[in-house]
Protein backbone atom coordinates (compact mmCIF):
# COMPACT_ATOMS: atom_id res chain seq x y z
CA UNK A 1 0.00 0.00 0.00
CA UNK A 2 2.56 2.28 0.96
CA UNK A 3 4.91 1.73 -2.60
CA UNK A 4 1.43 2.51 -4.15
CA UNK A 5 1.06 5.72 -2.70
CA UNK A 6 4.80 7.00 -2.99
CA UNK A 7 4.28 5.78 -7.03
CA UNK A 8 0.80 7.75 -7.56
CA UNK A 9 2.55 10.58 -5.59
CA UNK A 10 6.01 10.86 -8.18
CA UNK A 11 3.20 10.86 -10.89
CA UNK A 12 1.33 14.09 -9.34
CA UNK A 13 4.92 16.23 -9.67
CA UNK A 14 5.02 16.37 -13.46
CA UNK A 15 1.13 16.36 -13.39
CA UNK A 16 1.04 19.24 -11.81
CA UNK A 17 3.64 20.71 -13.93
CA UNK A 18 1.94 20.16 -16.63
CA UNK A 19 -1.71 21.77 -15.50
CA UNK A 20 0.47 24.84 -14.77
CA UNK A 21 1.40 25.16 -18.02
CA UNK A 22 -2.07 23.95 -19.59
CA UNK A 23 -3.60 26.47 -17.44
CA UNK A 24 -1.71 29.44 -18.28
CA UNK A 25 -2.37 28.31 -22.25
CA UNK A 26 -6.18 28.34 -21.70
CA UNK A 27 -5.76 31.50 -20.64
CA UNK A 28 -4.32 32.98 -23.22
CA UNK A 29 -5.94 31.39 -26.36
CA UNK A 30 -8.59 34.38 -26.21
CA UNK A 31 -7.12 37.35 -28.89
CA UNK A 32 -5.54 40.06 -27.53
CA UNK A 33 -5.16 41.16 -23.27
CA UNK A 34 -5.98 42.94 -20.56
CA UNK A 35 -5.35 46.19 -22.36
CA UNK A 36 -7.14 45.32 -25.50
CA UNK A 37 -10.01 44.55 -23.39
CA UNK A 38 -9.69 47.83 -21.51
CA UNK A 39 -9.65 50.00 -24.70
CA UNK A 40 -13.01 48.18 -26.40
CA UNK A 41 -14.32 48.99 -22.89
CA UNK A 42 -13.03 52.58 -22.57
CA UNK A 43 -14.43 53.24 -26.23
CA UNK A 44 -17.66 51.62 -25.50
CA UNK A 45 -17.64 54.78 -22.42
CA UNK A 46 -16.58 57.46 -25.50
CA UNK A 47 -12.70 57.05 -24.59
CA UNK A 48 -9.86 56.06 -26.37
CA UNK A 49 -6.36 55.76 -25.82
CA UNK A 50 -3.29 56.00 -28.43
CA UNK A 51 -0.51 53.89 -29.40
CA UNK A 52 1.67 55.28 -27.03
CA UNK A 53 -0.49 55.21 -24.10
CA UNK A 54 -1.51 51.34 -25.44
CA UNK A 55 2.24 50.51 -25.47
CA UNK A 56 3.05 52.05 -21.97
CA UNK A 57 -0.07 49.81 -20.20
CA UNK A 58 1.37 46.78 -21.70
CA UNK A 59 4.39 47.17 -20.28
CA UNK A 60 3.03 48.06 -16.95
CA UNK A 61 1.01 44.99 -16.96
CA UNK A 62 4.13 43.23 -18.30
CA UNK A 63 2.31 42.24 -21.33
CA UNK A 64 4.82 43.21 -23.97
CA UNK A 65 7.09 40.15 -22.85
CA UNK A 66 7.01 37.10 -25.04
CA UNK A 67 4.41 34.15 -23.80
CA UNK A 68 7.27 32.13 -22.14
CA UNK A 69 8.95 34.65 -20.64
CA UNK A 70 5.61 35.31 -19.04
CA UNK A 71 5.04 31.93 -17.96
CA UNK A 72 8.68 31.34 -16.28
CA UNK A 73 7.80 34.89 -14.65
CA UNK A 74 4.32 34.17 -12.80
CA UNK A 75 5.27 30.43 -11.93
CA UNK A 76 8.20 31.03 -10.46
CA UNK A 77 6.73 33.57 -7.82
CA UNK A 78 3.93 31.01 -7.17
CA UNK A 79 6.46 28.32 -6.25
CA UNK A 80 8.98 30.87 -4.48
CA UNK A 81 7.36 33.51 -3.12
CA UNK A 82 3.58 32.35 -3.37
CA UNK A 83 3.30 35.85 -5.09
CA UNK A 84 -0.27 35.08 -7.90
CA UNK A 85 1.10 38.38 -9.28
CA UNK A 86 -1.47 41.33 -9.07
CA UNK A 87 -5.35 41.33 -10.81
CA UNK A 88 -5.80 43.95 -13.74
CA UNK A 89 -9.36 44.86 -12.57
CA UNK A 90 -9.22 44.52 -9.18
CA UNK A 91 -5.54 46.31 -8.37
CA UNK A 92 -5.25 44.06 -5.92
CA UNK A 93 -3.10 41.20 -5.17
CA UNK A 94 -4.20 37.71 -6.23
CA UNK A 95 -3.39 35.55 -3.49
CA UNK A 96 -5.90 38.20 -1.67
CA UNK A 97 -8.57 37.15 -3.84
CA UNK A 98 -7.86 33.95 -3.94
CA UNK A 99 -7.99 33.86 0.17
CA UNK A 100 -11.40 35.09 0.25
CA UNK A 101 -12.77 33.18 -2.67
CA UNK A 102 -11.12 29.73 -2.41
CA UNK A 103 -12.41 28.69 1.53
CA UNK A 104 -16.20 29.55 0.48
CA UNK A 105 -16.14 27.49 -2.37
CA UNK A 106 -13.96 24.34 -0.70
CA UNK A 107 -16.81 25.00 2.17
CA UNK A 108 -20.04 24.91 -0.05
CA UNK A 109 -18.48 22.45 -2.38
CA UNK A 110 -17.45 19.65 0.45
CA UNK A 111 -20.72 20.50 2.29
CA UNK A 112 -22.56 19.42 -0.82
CA UNK A 113 -20.70 16.48 -1.65
CA UNK A 114 -21.44 15.21 2.00
CA UNK A 115 -24.89 15.82 1.56
CA UNK A 116 -25.18 14.92 -1.68
CA UNK A 117 -23.49 11.12 -0.66
CA UNK A 118 -26.14 11.50 2.58
CA UNK A 119 -28.77 11.50 0.36
CA UNK A 120 -27.75 9.56 -2.62
CA UNK A 121 -26.32 6.38 -0.95
CA UNK A 122 -29.12 5.46 1.46
CA UNK A 123 -31.57 6.06 -1.76
CA UNK A 124 -29.33 4.01 -4.30
CA UNK A 125 -29.36 1.15 -1.97
CA UNK A 126 -32.55 0.98 -1.26
CA UNK A 127 -33.68 1.16 -5.01
CA UNK A 128 -31.21 -1.63 -5.55
CA UNK A 129 -32.62 -3.66 -2.92
CA UNK A 130 -36.45 -2.82 -3.51
CA UNK A 131 -35.84 -3.64 -7.10
CA UNK A 132 -39.45 -2.84 -9.51
CA UNK A 133 -41.20 -1.83 -6.43
CA UNK A 134 -43.15 1.43 -5.59
CA UNK A 135 -40.24 2.48 -3.61
CA UNK A 136 -37.83 1.65 -6.66
CA UNK A 137 -40.04 3.57 -9.22
CA UNK A 138 -40.39 6.38 -6.85
CA UNK A 139 -37.13 6.86 -6.22
CA UNK A 140 -36.11 6.59 -9.84
CA UNK A 141 -38.56 9.40 -10.40
CA UNK A 142 -37.23 11.47 -7.84
CA UNK A 143 -33.48 10.65 -9.04
CA UNK A 144 -34.40 11.78 -13.21
CA UNK A 145 -36.52 14.99 -11.66
CA UNK A 146 -32.69 15.61 -10.14
CA UNK A 147 -30.91 14.83 -13.16
CA UNK A 148 -33.46 16.92 -15.21
CA UNK A 149 -33.82 20.11 -13.31
CA UNK A 150 -31.61 22.51 -13.92
CA UNK A 151 -29.69 24.01 -10.87
CA UNK A 152 -30.34 27.74 -11.65
CA UNK A 153 -33.78 27.08 -12.09
CA UNK A 154 -34.69 24.94 -9.09
CA UNK A 155 -32.54 27.93 -7.16
CA UNK A 156 -35.15 30.32 -8.43
CA UNK A 157 -37.85 28.42 -7.92
CA UNK A 158 -36.69 27.39 -4.26
CA UNK A 159 -35.88 31.41 -3.69
CA UNK A 160 -39.66 32.57 -4.79
CA UNK A 161 -41.22 29.71 -2.70
CA UNK A 162 -39.23 31.05 0.57
CA UNK A 163 -40.05 34.85 -0.24
CA UNK A 164 -43.96 34.21 -0.66
CA UNK A 165 -43.90 32.44 2.47
CA UNK A 166 -41.62 33.95 4.71
CA UNK A 167 -40.92 37.32 3.06
CA UNK A 168 -36.91 36.97 3.29
CA UNK A 169 -35.16 36.93 0.14
CA UNK A 170 -32.17 34.50 0.77
CA UNK A 171 -29.27 35.97 -1.63
CA UNK A 172 -25.64 35.29 -0.45
CA UNK A 173 -23.91 33.62 2.36
CA UNK A 174 -24.62 36.54 5.09
CA UNK A 175 -27.26 39.33 6.01
CA UNK A 176 -26.49 43.20 5.02
CA UNK A 177 -25.63 43.81 9.01
CA UNK A 178 -22.62 41.02 8.73
CA UNK A 179 -21.43 41.07 5.43
CA UNK A 180 -18.35 43.00 6.49
CA UNK A 181 -18.35 42.45 10.28
CA UNK A 182 -15.28 40.49 11.83
CA UNK A 183 -16.62 36.40 12.26
CA UNK A 184 -18.14 35.81 15.58
CA UNK A 185 -20.56 33.41 16.47
CA UNK A 186 -23.71 35.15 15.71
CA UNK A 187 -22.05 36.15 12.13
CA UNK A 188 -21.53 32.35 11.35
CA UNK A 189 -25.40 31.45 12.71
CA UNK A 190 -26.81 33.95 10.01
CA UNK A 191 -24.20 32.40 7.71
CA UNK A 192 -26.01 28.82 8.19
CA UNK A 193 -29.57 30.70 7.97
CA UNK A 194 -28.91 31.32 4.57
CA UNK A 195 -26.45 28.64 3.46
CA UNK A 196 -29.13 25.92 3.22
CA UNK A 197 -30.68 27.17 0.56
CA UNK A 198 -27.29 26.58 -2.36
CA UNK A 199 -26.36 22.93 -0.62
CA UNK A 200 -30.26 21.73 -0.86
CA UNK A 201 -29.98 22.96 -4.65
CA UNK A 202 -26.55 21.33 -5.20
CA UNK A 203 -26.95 18.45 -3.30
CA UNK A 204 -30.30 17.76 -5.04
CA UNK A 205 -29.13 18.03 -8.60
CA UNK A 206 -26.08 16.38 -7.98
CA UNK A 207 -27.56 13.44 -6.00
CA UNK A 208 -29.41 12.16 -8.74
CA UNK A 209 -26.52 10.70 -11.07
CA UNK A 210 -25.42 9.08 -8.10
CA UNK A 211 -28.14 6.93 -7.40
CA UNK A 212 -28.51 5.62 -10.81
CA UNK A 213 -25.06 4.67 -10.60
CA UNK A 214 -25.77 3.27 -7.27
CA UNK A 215 -28.58 1.45 -7.89
CA UNK A 216 -27.06 -0.01 -11.18
CA UNK A 217 -23.95 -0.99 -9.94
CA UNK A 218 -25.53 -2.68 -6.61
CA UNK A 219 -27.73 -5.04 -8.90
CA UNK A 220 -25.03 -6.14 -10.83
CA UNK A 221 -23.33 -7.23 -7.63
CA UNK A 222 -25.75 -8.63 -5.83
CA UNK A 223 -26.18 -11.44 -9.01
CA UNK A 224 -22.92 -12.91 -9.05
CA UNK A 225 -21.84 -15.97 -6.67
CA UNK A 226 -20.05 -14.81 -3.61
CA UNK A 227 -23.33 -13.41 -2.40
CA UNK A 228 -24.87 -16.23 -3.27
CA UNK A 229 -22.17 -18.44 -1.00
CA UNK A 230 -22.34 -15.72 1.84
CA UNK A 231 -25.97 -16.21 1.77
CA UNK A 232 -25.69 -20.58 2.15
CA UNK A 233 -23.62 -19.91 4.33
CA UNK A 234 -26.06 -18.59 6.80
CA UNK A 235 -24.90 -14.87 7.37
CA UNK A 236 -27.70 -12.56 8.03
CA UNK A 237 -29.22 -10.80 4.98
CA UNK A 238 -27.97 -7.08 6.06
CA UNK A 239 -24.77 -8.13 7.00
CA UNK A 240 -24.73 -10.47 3.49
CA UNK A 241 -25.64 -6.51 1.87
CA UNK A 242 -23.22 -4.44 4.13
CA UNK A 243 -20.26 -6.41 4.18
CA UNK A 244 -20.01 -8.00 0.44
CA UNK A 245 -21.72 -6.22 -2.28
CA UNK A 246 -22.07 -2.60 -1.03
CA UNK A 247 -18.04 -2.43 -0.70
CA UNK A 248 -17.70 -3.46 -4.77
CA UNK A 249 -21.02 -1.04 -5.39
CA UNK A 250 -19.51 2.24 -3.74
CA UNK A 251 -16.64 1.92 -5.84
CA UNK A 252 -17.30 4.47 -8.56
CA UNK A 253 -18.60 6.78 -5.90
CA UNK A 254 -15.48 6.77 -4.33
CA UNK A 255 -13.61 7.16 -8.20
CA UNK A 256 -16.03 10.54 -8.27
CA UNK A 257 -14.35 12.27 -5.77
CA UNK A 258 -11.51 13.51 -8.05
CA UNK A 259 -14.13 15.36 -10.47
CA UNK A 260 -16.92 16.07 -8.29
CA UNK A 261 -15.36 19.02 -6.70
CA UNK A 262 -14.71 21.00 -9.95
CA UNK A 263 -18.27 19.81 -11.22
CA UNK A 264 -19.43 21.12 -8.14
CA UNK A 265 -17.99 24.33 -8.32
CA UNK A 266 -18.77 24.63 -12.74
CA UNK A 267 -22.62 23.83 -11.39
CA UNK A 268 -22.27 26.77 -8.88
CA UNK A 269 -21.36 29.38 -10.92
CA UNK A 270 -24.88 29.85 -12.44
CA UNK A 271 -26.52 29.39 -8.95
CA UNK A 272 -24.26 31.51 -7.16
CA UNK A 273 -24.93 34.17 -10.04
CA UNK A 274 -28.78 33.44 -9.03
CA UNK A 275 -27.92 33.77 -5.63
CA UNK A 276 -25.41 35.93 -4.96
CA UNK A 277 -22.98 33.89 -3.63
CA UNK A 278 -19.73 35.23 -3.26
CA UNK A 279 -17.47 32.11 -4.11
CA UNK A 280 -15.02 31.34 -7.23
CA UNK A 281 -17.95 30.74 -10.05
CA UNK A 282 -18.74 34.81 -10.70
CA UNK A 283 -15.72 36.22 -10.38
CA UNK A 284 -13.54 33.67 -12.03
CA UNK A 285 -16.05 34.68 -14.68
CA UNK A 286 -15.75 38.28 -14.76
CA UNK A 287 -11.40 37.77 -14.75
CA UNK A 288 -12.35 35.37 -18.14
CA UNK A 289 -14.47 37.90 -19.46
CA UNK A 290 -11.98 41.27 -19.01
CA UNK A 291 -9.01 38.93 -19.67
CA UNK A 292 -7.25 39.61 -15.90
CA UNK A 293 -4.72 37.29 -17.16
CA UNK A 294 -3.11 36.70 -13.44
CA UNK A 295 -6.39 36.23 -11.54
CA UNK A 296 -7.87 33.83 -14.28
CA UNK A 297 -4.62 31.93 -14.65
CA UNK A 298 -5.00 31.91 -10.41
CA UNK A 299 -8.26 30.38 -10.27
CA UNK A 300 -7.89 27.90 -12.81
CA UNK A 301 -4.55 26.83 -11.27
CA UNK A 302 -5.88 26.30 -8.11
CA UNK A 303 -8.88 24.33 -9.20
CA UNK A 304 -7.28 22.18 -11.62
CA UNK A 305 -4.63 21.45 -8.86
CA UNK A 306 -7.69 20.89 -6.72
CA UNK A 307 -9.01 18.28 -8.96
CA UNK A 308 -5.38 16.15 -9.70
CA UNK A 309 -5.02 16.15 -5.79
CA UNK A 310 -8.77 14.83 -5.39
CA UNK A 311 -7.83 11.67 -8.07
CA UNK A 312 -5.12 11.43 -5.90
CA UNK A 313 -7.18 10.89 -2.75
CA UNK A 314 -9.88 8.67 -4.31
CA UNK A 315 -7.33 6.29 -5.97
CA UNK A 316 -5.65 5.70 -2.71
CA UNK A 317 -9.37 5.18 -1.06
CA UNK A 318 -9.74 2.79 -3.70
CA UNK A 319 -6.76 1.06 -3.39
CA UNK A 320 -7.83 0.51 0.26
CA UNK A 321 -11.28 -0.53 -0.09
CA UNK A 322 -10.18 -3.02 -2.98
CA UNK A 323 -7.05 -4.62 -2.39
CA UNK A 324 -7.17 -5.84 -6.09
CA UNK A 325 -6.74 -2.08 -7.32
CA UNK A 326 -2.99 -1.59 -5.41
CA UNK A 327 -2.53 -5.56 -5.97
CA UNK A 328 -3.11 -5.06 -9.72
Amino acid sequence: MVKFILWRIGILIPLLVLVSIVSFIVIQLPPGDYVDSYIRNLELQGGSLNDAQKETLQRQYGLDKPLIVQYFMWISKIVLHGDFGNSFKYQRPVADLLMERIPRTIFLSLASIFFTWIIAIPIGILSALKKYTIWDYFFTFLSFLGLSIPGFLLALILLYIVFTMTGNMITGLFSPEYRDAPWSIAKFTDMLHNVWLPLLVLSVTGSGGLVRVLRATLLDELKKQYVTTARAKGLAEWRVIMQYPIRIAINPIISTIGWMLPGVVGGELVVSKVLNIPTVGPMMLDAVLSQDMYLAGGFVLILCSLTVVGTLVSDILLAWSDPRIRFD
